[in-house]
């Protein structure tokens, strides 16, 4: 027989728990790329296989990034409170995976 209650349960909170984590580390980029600290990637073309771009257009794509980050309208403490939100969204994040490894593996809490 199976306990619909208790399998409510696990799904109410497997759904939380990835809407919390996905949001806590969007709201952490977020946060980054408002605080002028935009996270730099490689650009790449995706076709049939994956081809790296030139080192001109990794240039181009480095300086609009870097023109943005200039255009930002926050004074220099509004920058350092939504990078210390941000850090703190990605500890939160991280927090949370190593909680629901901590539940998983039993023996983390002698289960």
């Amino acid at each position: 027989m199976i306990d619909w209650v208790a399998f409510l349960i696990v799904f109410a909170s497997a759904l939380i728990g990835a809407l919390v984590v996905v949001g806590l580390y969007a709201l952490g980029l977020r946060l980054l790329v408002t605080a002028g600290r935009v996270p730099v990637v490689v650009p790449a073309e995706f076709t049939d296989a994956i081809t790296v771009m030139s080192p001109k257009k990794i240039a181009q794509a480095e300086k609009k990034a870097e023109k943005a980050a200039r255009k930002n309208p926050l004074t220099p403490a509004q920058q350092m409170a939504a990078r210390v939100g941000a850090y703190a969204c990605f500890v939160l994040c991280a927090g949370a995976v190593l909680f629901g490894i901590y539940l998983i593996v039993p023996a983390l809490h002698g289960g």
